[in-house]
């Protein structure tokens, strides 16, 4: 960079002194611009990164650039990586080093934590945090073209400077509430490289499994596989290869031959006839043939004890007067499902909502409330508890 133009690193030693510098500070935060629209492995066209003192743009489709020393640095654990609305950064750096870049701390889930909203954009938090607007006409640039114009540059880098005076406030923020350690649990989750995984025999775990039958969880097994290879292997999205209604239809109706398959709906037309249909059908025949190959162990469904009528209607009003409270957003304490096991009197652990610092704040009340204990009122317009 030099006379404030933006210029991407390109060169083998420019890339490895901005590393050496990123590498003096206990945090990077870092963002990415990428190509997915027409292809199963996302093509990472851009790098940005920053820390106190120091930010650069790295050019990965630089013919002669190796972006090794930078995915060592970020593969290190004795630094936070700091991201916005991480899942799908942290998925292509989790390809390139083979594991998740922990220790993460992403700022869209710490809004949550602090109030400032569920799933808030990264202009609207530069907007409340440190009071500043972003240019976003180059929000939908083509990443791949080159050359990148100053203006394409000047915002992209912006994501992780903006970032990066972000993350000190919101840090200082959750230390001094002790909510720190709400966000490490939620990172935790995201760190988790289960949520990467790309194994075809895995990815049926996408899908919804509507039918507790062997036979037809078999099939979804099976078509989830063959999609998945088929989609690494071409580098196609897997909805280009076929869409998850016609996995689920297929699986429901066990078509065997070409006539069963024209009968499908959600199945496109001629499809099995297609240079790909030969395989969909021979992955569906073997699963039809032999389902204990294919189909996972399933629990049994338990009849869960019908909800009360209106308790999960007050548990909502209890969580919201909660939320507010405590200037949480209220996906963060508990979801609509955790609402309704709540409701049926489920206690269980795998309940977020009645685990840790959610428990506390929310989990006990609920319980309370639908033991008869507490009482939910309004008065002068706002809810008020009382006990009972």
């Amino acid at each position: 960079m030099t006379d404030n133009t933006l210029t991407p690193i390109t060169e083998q030693s420019a890339l490895e002194d901005l590393c050496g510098k990123l590498a003096e500070s206990d945090f990077i935060c870092v963002d990415t611009e990428f190509h997915r629209e027409t292809t199963y492995w996302p093509e990472l066209c851009l790098v940005q990164a920053s820390a106190p003192g120091v930010e650069g743009l790295i050019d990965p489709l630089a013919e002669d650039l190796d972006i090794g020393p930078f995915l060592d640095l970020i593969a290190m654990d004795n630094r936070v990586k700091v991201f916005h609305a991480a899942r799908q950064d942290i998925e292509i750096f989790n390809r390139l080093i083979g594991h998740p870049p922990g220790p993460i701390f992403d700022t869209q889930v710490a809004a949550m934590a602090l109030g400032y909203g569920d799933s808030i954009s990264y202009d609207n938090l530069v907007q409340r945090v440190v009071r500043r607007q972003i240019d976003k006409s180059s929000q939908f640039t083509d990443w791949m073209r080159r050359p990148l114009s100053q203006k394409q540059l000047i915002y992209a880098l912006g994501d992780v400077t903006h970032l990066r005076d972000i993350y000190l406030i919101m840090r200082e923020e959750l230390e001094k509430s002790g909510r720190m350690n709400w966000v490490r649990e939620e990172m935790a989750d995201l760190e988790d490289p289960a949520k990467y995984d790309t194994d075809p025999m895995n990815a049926w775990q996408r899908l919804k499994l509507r039918k507790p039958k062997k036979d037809y969880a078999a099939i979804v097994v099976a078509v989830a596989a063959w999609r998945e290879r088929l989609a690494q292997e071409l580098d196609k999205p897997r909805r280009r290869i076929l869409k998850d209604d016609a996995i689920q239809e297929i699986a429901a109706q066990k078509p065997r031959n070409e006539n069963d398959y024209n009968q499908l709906r959600a199945v496109p037309s001629g499809f099995i006839r297609s240079k790909h249909g030969q395989g969909l059908m021979e992955a569906v025949i073997e699963a039809i043939d032999n389902p204990d190959k294919f189909a996972p162990e399933l629990e049994p469904r338990v009849q869960n004890a019908q909800i009360p009528a209106g308790a999960p209607e007050l548990l909502k009003v209890l969580l919201k007067h909660v939320s507010d409270e405590h200037n949480v957003v209220p996906r963060l304490i508990a979801n609509a499902a955790d609402i309704d096991r709540i409701a049926r009197g489920e206690t269980s652990e795998d309940i977020a909502a009645m685990t840790g610092w959610r428990f506390d704040m929310f989990g006990k009340k609920a319980q309370a409330l639908l033991n008869g204990q507490l009482a939910v009122s309004f008065q002068g317009g706002q809810v008020r508890l009382f006990d009972v």
